[in-house]
């Protein structure tokens, strides 16, 4: 499905993949608050992002949140927003045994007044409303605060869980959904390759190089997208024979989801350079394709530095594996 929605619109795709691993933050709260998040609002939707400065202080029973967050994907029609915090004393102190916990500010009237909202200007994926937030010694209820992928905490046993969405949405969201925005972009291209492009005699669909080109693009799309598919495949059906996603796993779904928004992004600018748009406009269909997937790239799913972590870990060297 996210497939079939990023070929329309590569924004909405994202919100919807981004809002359904945030969704998987239910399986950690206390049943009554994930039902009254996610069960009582059949349009609930939860939105959240990182925040290099903020903070949780312990107080009565909750937390105050204070910090700024960026880039929290459809927070603009989100019913609640997450702030991801490290834990402090009440006297301001670092609790060095706390592990960051992520809390739920609800998105909604009165508390309105003490958040506030900031347009962050992007590169492409315009309509995902990545914007930032800002929160000051908003109150927290404990009961509302979760620490992601913490199997202590974790309610449900089944595999997708088993999984987390730490290690979903790289192979699902990242690899899988943005991988076929290039098929929107290819079609375009073969639209346009009935015509010459600028100072050219022929049409473009006639050059011997586009065309060796073209064909290469498909098979490295299609290569990165079945490792995709077969790795999570693979893992899908150890996690539901009752075993946990090992680190040897989860490097397999980071090099896999990595490799795959790369050749996307190839693909694209294969597209784009071989069409040469008679002008330059962010209306032009492939403009728009060519800057989503460069932003893409710039995620934290699509960081090269993955494969600096993966290659370390093949090689029996120090590996950070925070982000596998």
């Amino acid at each position: 499905m996210i497939e079939t929605i990023a070929c329309a619109d590569a924004s909405t795709a994202w919100c919807l993949s981004q809002a359904g691993g945030c969704a998987m933050a239910a399986a950690y709260l206390d049943l009554p608050v994930a039902h009254a998040i996610f069960g009582n609002d059949p349009r609930a939707v939860l939105a959240w992002g990182p925040g290099p400065r903020v903070k949780a202080i312990e107080c009565e029973g909750g937390y105050k949140v204070t910090g700024v967050w960026s880039f929290a994907s459809g927070g603009r029609h989100a019913t609640w927003l997450g702030a991801h915090c490290p834990i402090y004393a009440a006297d301001g102190s670092p609790k060095r045994d706390a592990i960051w916990r992520a809390g739920g500010a609800h998105h909604a009237g009165a508390h309105r007044g003490r958040a506030v909202d900031r347009h962050l200007e992007h590169v492409g994926l315009r309509g995902t409303a990545s914007d930032q937030f800002a929160l000051q010694d908003f109150f927290v209820r404990s009961d509302h605060s979760i620490t992601r992928e913490f199997d202590r905490e974790c309610r449900e046993n089944g595999p997708l869980y088993r999984m987390g969405a730490g290690h979903l949405l790289p192979g699902r969201f990242r690899g899988r959904g943005l991988l076929h925005r290039p098929r929107r972009a290819r079609q375009l291209h073969r639209r346009g390759a009935q015509q010459g492009a600028r100072g050219a005699r022929s049409p473009l669909r006639d050059n011997a190089v586009l065309q060796s080109n073209l064909a290469q693009a498909e098979v490295n799309l299609r290569a990165a997208r079945g490792y995709v598919l077969q790795s999570m495949a693979d893992i899908w059906k150890e996690l539901c024979a009752g075993a946990t996603i090992t680190v040897a796993q989860r490097i397999n779904i980071r090099m896999a989801a990595t490799h795959a928004i790369h050749k996307a992004r190839e693909a694209v600018d294969f597209a784009y350079n071989a069409a040469a748009p008679r002008r330059s406009s962010r209306n032009h269909p492939l403009e728009r394709r060519f800057r989503d997937i460069h932003t893409v790239t710039q995620q934290l799913q699509g960081q090269l530095r993955h494969f600096e972590t993966v290659g370390a870990w093949m090689m029996g060297a120090d590996a950070d594996l925070t982000f596998v």
